[in-house]
């Protein structure tokens, strides 16, 4: 009964630029703001350029305590300044995102790799 909509960070980012250059990224951006649950995959594998920075900072300041939002990433958390970018933004950010989460980190194989051993 939730609505989740779960997206690669990077083609997310990517859509919301083609919203912005169709002028609809204002209703792009309500869709993601309603969404009971975001799921954030692959989060920080391309750097963000400053649309994407700017988009991103749109999502997470509309969800921020009001829906739940999960981010995965192969890049460790201590990483994610740099790959965000411009400072002061991705203080922003990640003021949001950081201090007001449950983080679980994953160690070990990766399930790829042992379903594959499986076969």
């Amino acid at each position: 009964g939730m609505r989740v909509l779960y997206a690669s960070t990077a083609r997310l980012m990517g859509q919301l630029k083609a919203a912005k250059a169709k002028g609809t990224i204002l209703t792009e951006l309500k869709r993601i703001e309603r969404t009971d649950l975001l799921i954030l995959d692959d989060f920080g594998i391309h750097p963000f350029d400053a649309a994407a920075r700017s988009s991103l900072m749109d999502i997470i300041e509309d969800r921020h305590g009001r829906r739940a939002t999960i981010i995965t990433s192969q890049v460790p958390v201590c990483d994610w300044h740099d790959v965000i970018g411009e400072k002061t933004i991705a203080d922003a950010i990640l003021d949001r995102i950081v201090h007001h989460s449950i983080r679980i980190e994953l160690f070990g194989e990766s399930i790829r790799k042992l379903q594959n051993k499986i076969k």
